[in-house]
């Protein structure tokens, strides 16, 4: 049998700052670098979240992830591209109001967390299948949002990389591969070889 060890790199995760590492790269520049030194390193796939150039703070910009998957495959096209879904679904409550949201949350419509997978069309994107506490607040997956979602990704052609945290993850995956929302056959396999 044949070991086959993937190497995969996050550049940036969600909300790691420079307050936490300096090295942390904000600009589409720094972090289409990054991910080309990942790739040289021995990564074969990078998970990419990107930043807005002048906060710093985690963004759902388009453009900002156009222009770090296009820095990508212009430099290296056998590097394998997974984009975040995670962003749009922050909820922090109020302090005065746990029913109203607070500052931190970027709660959205699903459609609006795949955009960029639907316009870019990379090799993979996360599809978190959980909701769950994170930071200050929860990140909110309900079925029908995460639905929502996979359908748009299916349609984009793009293989889901789907991320299971718990025995009821398991059991909402086993669903949807019945129902048809997630394909197991026939498998398809991204090559960088």
């Amino acid at each position: 049998m044949l070991n086959t060890v993937i190497i995969t790199c996050a550049i940036t995760g969600n909300f790691a700052t420079r307050e936490h590492n300096p090295a942390v790269p904000i600009t589409p520049e720094e972090i289409t670098d990054s991910a080309l030194g990942a790739a040289e390193a021995g990564s074969a796939i990078v998970h990419l979240h990107v930043r807005d150039p002048i906060t710093a703070m985690p963004s759902m910009e388009l453009e900002y992830y156009r222009e770090v998957v296009e820095r990508i495959r212009a430099k290296n096209p056998r590097l394998i591209v997974n984009l975040t879904t995670g962003p749009g679904a922050a909820f922090v409550p109020s302090e005065a109001d746990p029913r109203i949201a607070g500052l931190g949350t970027t709660l959205t419509i699903p459609e609006r967390r795949v955009e960029h997978v639907r316009i870019l069309k990379p090799d993979i994107c996360s599809l978190d299948l959980n909701t769950m506490i994170f930071g200050k607040g929860i990140v909110i997956n309900t079925p029908s949002t995460i639905r929502r979602m996979a359908s748009v990704i299916r349609e984009a052609d793009v293989m889901p990389e789907i991320e299971l945290f718990d025995s009821g993850d398991v059991a909402l995956c086993a669903d949807l591969v019945r129902d048809g929302m997630l394909s197991t056959s026939p498998l398809r396999c991204v090559s960088w070889a």
